[in-house]
């Protein structure tokens, strides 16, 4: 039951750092965060970030061939609901 909680951190921790607007390379994944697969991690965060058309999860590759993920807030206008650090919705 720890091994699941401590997921839960390290995912809302990616969320928070690709919503910020930042990028990520499994790399910088693993050194800020203890991420070793970030590809099967990003996998799950774009299933549920993408199923309601308000984000993008975006890759491209950086110079030196790395997987760079991006997250692109696609919502047209206001958003009545935002997300605190711990993914806990409160009212704009």
């Amino acid at each position: 039951m720890a091994t699941a909680t401590k997921t839960l951190s390290k995912t809302r921790q990616v969320i928070n750092h690709l919503r910020a607007g930042k990028t990520l390379t499994s790399a910088q994944a693993e050194s800020k965060f203890g991420v070793r697969n970030l590809r099967a991690m990003v996998s799950t965060i774009r299933e549920q970030f993408e199923r309601y058309g308000n984000w993008e999860v975006t890759t491209t590759q950086n110079n030196r061939g790395e997987t760079v993920y991006r997250m692109i807030d696609t919502h047209p206008g206001e958003r009545v609901w935002g997300f605190d650090a711990q993914g806990n919705r409160y009212r704009l």
